[in-house]
């Protein structure tokens, strides 16, 4: 076992050996540019980008003419949401997302807010769902569209996207869901799920950093999309710009294994990441769970341990990648803005920690984390005076604090 460990799936991924195979003809000896129509280079480019388009597309139940490549989810979040505000401006200019979505898709909807859309942002549950009646009873005439994320990226929580689909498609209103965490990880079908644009992400499913995809479809309804980008109309007009040919030869790649071996693989992340939990839970008292104890991902594991803070348990367990509730800034300590959506206190808030198990996560290296958490955790909570308070049966909850004047 080689230190130090990597936990932090959810933030991204190593390339798997198998995609790099893949696309290393296409740095050199198939360098073509996918848009050059006159010669064989390009047209060997075009066949493969081609070909990840269908890989793509079959990883989430789509028609490989439905796909748009992109840098990445950012990119299409921007494009899905700006695009489609734009096109629909004449439907009206509402739409609903929630407090616990991605900063990308917060930030978005933050700046069209500036061009004079209205946003309604719902409140997660304590688990971090959004609720099929929360969005029905926020959907107006004028809603252009509905943004829910499918699952969680720092608790992962699973979002019931499917019933929230045929909320929409009752009102005919366009459903965009953030599904960087959820494709390759549970099951995704765009046509059952009622799904109208979804994003993803090479780097969260052993592929590369630097290139994603869009989802948009193309009939019942047919979706369109004001392009963010304007150049020489690559990708149906909607995303100009030259393909990175060997990014989107390797999200292909990424897409395919991750649909062969879903079923496997989340059973064994799963598998993992319970008996990580139980052995935390077992050997520490005052650990929560945070968000839903079932639908979640199966490689997503985030916990709040009470009497200790988040960063000086991540400096504690220092050889365990993993990632902390609380985003040191440079100048102030914020609670992670999902965690403070779902009412979880802000104590408990700072003390949480997310485990990302993966596809290339031992046994052994999970024993390895739950002992250096355990040690790091009764270490910390030997200096808290809190804890000592605790463990003698006085209820925190009812000390009156003084200042001293």
């Amino acid at each position: 076992m080689k230190l130090p460990i990597y936990l932090d799936y959810q933030a991204t991924t190593p390339v798997d050996p198998r995609v790099l195979e893949a696309m290393l003809p296409y740095f050199h000896d198939v360098f073509g540019n996918a848009a050059s129509r006159s010669h064989a280079f390009g047209w060997k480019a075009e066949e493969a980008v081609e070909l990840a388009r269908e890989q793509v597309a079959a990883l989430i139940g789509a028609a490989g003419k439905e796909i748009i490549f992109t840098s990445g989810s950012t990119e299409a979040i921007n494009l899905a949401l700006k695009g489609a505000a734009e096109m629909y401006a004449s439907k009206g200019k509402h739409l609903i997302t929630s407090l616990a979505e991605h900063k990308a898709v917060l930030d978005t909807c933050k700046h069209l807010e500036k061009l004079g859309y209205e946003v309604t942002y719902l409140k997660p549950d304590r688990t971090a769902r959004i609720s099929p009646e929360q969005v029905r009873s926020a959907l107006r005439p004028d809603t252009l569209l509905v943004s829910v994320m499918w699952a969680n990226n720092e608790v992962g929580t699973l979002n019931p996207i499917r019933e929230i689909g045929a909320v929409c498609r009752e009102q005919g209103t366009l459903l965009f869901t953030d599904a960087t965490q959820a494709v390759g990880k549970v099951p995704v079908d765009v046509e059952a799920d009622h799904v109208d644009l979804l994003c993803l992400s090479a780097h969260k499913i052993y592929g590369p950093k630097g290139v994603g995809a869009l989802y948009v479809r193309r009939k019942n309804p047919r979706v369109r999309l004001a392009a963010q980008m304007d150049g020489g109309g690559h990708e149906r007009g909607m995303r100009s710009g030259t393909l990175n040919v060997p990014g989107i030869v390797g999200l292909g790649q990424a897409c395919e294994f991750a649909r062969l071996e879903l079923a496997d693989e989340s059973r064994r992340c799963a598998e993992l990441r319970d008996h990580l939990e139980s052995r935390i839970r077992n050997e520490l008292g005052y650990v929560e769970l945070n968000g839903h104890p079932e639908q979640r991902l199966p490689g997503n594991l985030n916990l709040s341990f009470h009497f200790v803070e988040g960063e000086s348990l991540i400096m504690g367990i220092s050889d365990v990648a993993v990632s902390s509730g609380s985003a040191c800034t440079s100048a102030s300590l914020e609670p992670s803005h999902v965690l403070r959506a779902m009412d979880v206190g802000e104590d408990l808030a700072h003390s949480s920690i997310r485990f990302g198990i993966g596809r290339f996560t031992t046994r052994a290296e999970v024993d390895y984390a739950a002992d250096a958490v355990v040690k790091a955790v009764r270490r910390l909570r030997e200096m808290s005076p809190l804890y000592e308070l605790a463990q003698e049966g006085v209820d925190l909850k009812t000390i009156q604090w003084q200042a001293n004047h």
